[in-house]
């Protein structure tokens, strides 16, 4: 439902008092305007600075008083004329009751006397912090983001200007109001702008976009400002991954499970019936491809991908951190359909009980949103110990799957010394993978990626030929002087492992699939044995 829509609802069922939260204050008195237009409404307006504004009026309607203070305000409202359909719209209204015990119950009488009335009052805060008194009384309503239509008009702002040039097909302007999804109409203005006015050019100095042209290279520099804008945010991070699946060796498994849901946030399989997916838990030993699996997912679907820093959504003020919440999961859903990253889970969801109950309502309401969101947003969170995990997070419904990326076998390990000598333009014929593979046997990809740079720095600074290649030897030198986290964290590893033989997630890997189906032999990190 749209929000004019609802709007017009709750006036018609007599809601006498709502809260609508959002920073667009203007939008939100336009779209007011429209209604009360149409409905032949009575619409004003009041702040500390400016008193009562008439918007839209109704014939033989009485001036408003000038009322420089909340009390005065909320005492000419109850004053006005009973028999006329009235909102008044009271802006930044929050600010009025923080620590005003006495408009506090000023505004709680009000909203049970209008009942008998045909006023309503809707308040615009940028915030949800409803004072407790008036929890009961108070209908707490969202103002939604600027959706493709809205947006589109903004656009025809500046495209209807004479002097602006526009290249766009059909379904590049599409793509530019879509890269535009999530930002404040102000916000989507000013990137427009910008990137109309910017001049693009090319690596050797020819213009590729003068000023006063838009076309599909603005989006770019669109995104690029939607970037800087979300991370303005505070809790959310974009990403641009140039990781594909071929960056990861390994994880056959969770590959093809990957593949196989691509599709299904087409169109046409959502006209079939087939839901979006939810998202995926990795669960797992660090360094095993947990983020880097995130990042590939983002560049596999082309969707954007977000990272969620839970930490940062903690604040100081009491009902901040919820808030905070609230507020970077409504931008996540607007720029949908997106892949949203929350990395380290545990450390972000275990709480410490020793702050006032702030993390659990956090942890809650993250819970809740994963459970009921209506967007295309697709969770990845990964994990390195499940221990710490809250059980509740990973039950059913709130993942797709649950994957364990468990130590590489001998064939990942190939693999991944492929996709790292590969990524350094070294031709594979000129090592041993093979034996390189068993050297590396309980070494993760992290691991194995570190040793073949110091394989790197072992051959340039070498004294009898300095700058030379790099060798399998230098690489199997480099592997025996790195400790694993498989010996050094040993008992750790082991009952990280007890997890997935326990049979609580599937394997990301053919090979340790098939590990699984044979009762869980016991797996040795340093069993160099090929597969």
């Amino acid at each position: 439902m749209k929000f004019a829509e609802e709007i017009e609802i709750c006036l018609r069922s007599r809601f006498t008092v709502l809260w609508v939260s959002s920073y667009e204050e203007e939008r939100i008195v336009t779209s007011l305007k429209e209604l009360c237009e149409r409905t032949k409404r009575r619409l004003l307006t009041w702040d500390i600075a400016a008193s009562f504004k008439i918007v839209t009026d109704t014939p033989g309607a009485p001036s408003p008083p000038d009322a420089k203070d909340p009390l005065t305000a909320l005492d000419a409202i109850a004053k006005a004329n009973d028999n006329s359909d009235a909102v008044f719209v009271l802006k930044d209204f929050h600010h009025c009751l923080d620590k005003q015990p006495k408009t506090i119950r000023q505004l709680r009488n009000l909203a049970q006397a209008l009942k008998a009335t045909r006023k309503s009052i809707i308040i615009t805060a940028p915030n949800t912090k409803v004072p407790d008194d008036l929890k009961d009384d108070v209908f707490l309503m969202e103002f939604p983001s600027p959706d493709v239509e809205e947006i589109s008009g903004l656009l025809d702002r500046f495209t209807q200007n004479p002097q602006i040039k526009v290249n766009l097909t059909g379904l590049g302007r599409d793509k530019v109001l879509r890269s535009a999804l999530g930002l404040s109409a102000n916000q989507a203005l000013r990137v427009f702008g910008k990137s109309i006015v910017a001049e693009i050019k090319g690596a050797n100095g020819q213009v590729l976009k003068p000023s006063g042209t838009l076309d599909e290279r603005g989006i770019d520099m669109i995104t690029a400002e939607k970037k800087t804008i979300i991370r303005e945010s505070g809790a959310l991070e974009f990403f641009s991954p140039q990781e594909t699946i071929a960056d990861i060796g390994g994880l056959e498994v969770l590959k093809e499970w990957l593949r196989g849901r691509e599709a299904d946030f087409t169109p046409e399989a959502q006209a079939y019936g087939i839901p979006a997916p939810k998202g995926i838990a990795l669960i797992g030993i660090p360094g095993t491809g947990k983020s880097l699996t995130a990042k590939m997912v983002s560049s596999l679907w082309h969707l954007p991908l977000v990272r969620l820093d839970v930490g940062a959504l903690f604040g100081g003020i009491v009902g901040q951190s919820e808030e905070n919440t609230r507020r970077a999961l409504a931008l996540v859903e607007t720029i949908a359909p997106c892949v949203l990253w929350i990395d380290e889970m545990e450390k972000a969801f275990a709480g410490g009980g020793l702050d006032g109950g702030t993390s659990q309502r956090v942890f809650g309401s993250v819970l809740s949103w994963m459970q009921e969101k209506k967007q295309a947003v697709f969770v990845i969170g990964t994990a390195n110990d499940v221990t710490a995990l809250p059980p509740e997070f990973l039950r059913s419904g709130r993942f797709d799957a649950t994957f364990f990326l468990d130590l590489p076998t001998t064939v990942e390990r190939r693999a991944i010394f492929e996709v790292h000598l590969t990524k350094r333009k070294r031709p594979l014929a000129t090592f041993d993978l093979d034996e390189l593979a068993v050297a590396s046997a309980g070494f993760v990809g992290a691991e194995i990626e570190q040793a073949v740079v110091d394989a790197m720095h072992i051959a340039y600074n070498d004294k009898a030929s300095p700058r030379r290649e790099f060798t399998t030897d230098d690489i199997t030198t480099a592997l025996a002087k790195l400790v694993p986290l498989s010996r050094s964290q040993r008992e750790r590893i082991e009952i990280l492992r007890s997890w997935l033989r326990d049979g609580r997630a599937q394997s990301a890997s053919y090979a340790e699939a098939r590990k699984h189906e044979e009762q869980f032999v016991h797996i040795d990190p340093f069993d160099s044995t090929p597969l």
